[in-house]
């Protein structure tokens, strides 16, 4: 009887480890094609395209970003006007009507995970958290380009028809 018990017991140890490694490889594989986007990248261009296929900077002349994407699709992206202004109280509970606007204007941020939406050259973001409350809990798709160490991205088309498109560079 103990033999039997035993043998129950390390089949039952067996099928959990198989179990066990099955799930871990399952929830820690990358979404295809988003490990080819992992690694930190800087912020080149953070400008729009407007319907006459002019385009100019949407975050002023020097914006600074970073994204960061890991091999498993979480990312965590920001972008900065390089203008916005200082606060004059120093103190960010006690700023202006203008010093807030020009803050929540001057910034994107938001996180989540990362996919590759079906077809070529589709980057899905999966929004969990962001700057601009409303983006919270959105699946968004931008069209993307990856050329060496170079990705671009444009954002579907704002009400007035501009194209926001965003250019970074890979640092790791």
């Amino acid at each position: 009887m103990k033999v039997r018990t035993a043998r129950i017991g390390n089949v039952l140890a067996v099928l959990f480890a198989a179990t066990s490694l099955w799930a871990s490889s399952a929830f820690a594989a990358s979404p295809p094609g988003v490990s080819s986007l992992a690694g930190s990248w800087a912020l080149v261009a953070a400008d729009v395209q407007h319907p006459d296929g002019s385009r100019t900077p949407d975050f002023g002349a020097g914006p600074t970003g970073l994204l960061l994407i890991d091999k498993q699709g979480h990312y965590s992206l920001q972008i900065f006007k390089s203008e916005r202004p200082r606060f004059g109280s120093g103190d960010k509970a006690k700023g202006t009507e203008n010093e807030y606007k020009a803050a929540v204007m001057g910034s994107s941020t938001h996180f989540g995970t990362l996919s590759i939406g079906p077809g070529d050259g589709v980057l899905v973001f999966h929004i969990q958290g962001a700057s601009f409350p409303n983006w919270e809990g959105q699946v968004q798709s931008r069209h993307y380009q990856l050329e060496g160490n170079v990705l671009s991205y444009r954002v579907v088309p704002r009400p007035n028809g501009d194209v926001p498109i965003s250019v970074w560079q890979r640092i790791d």
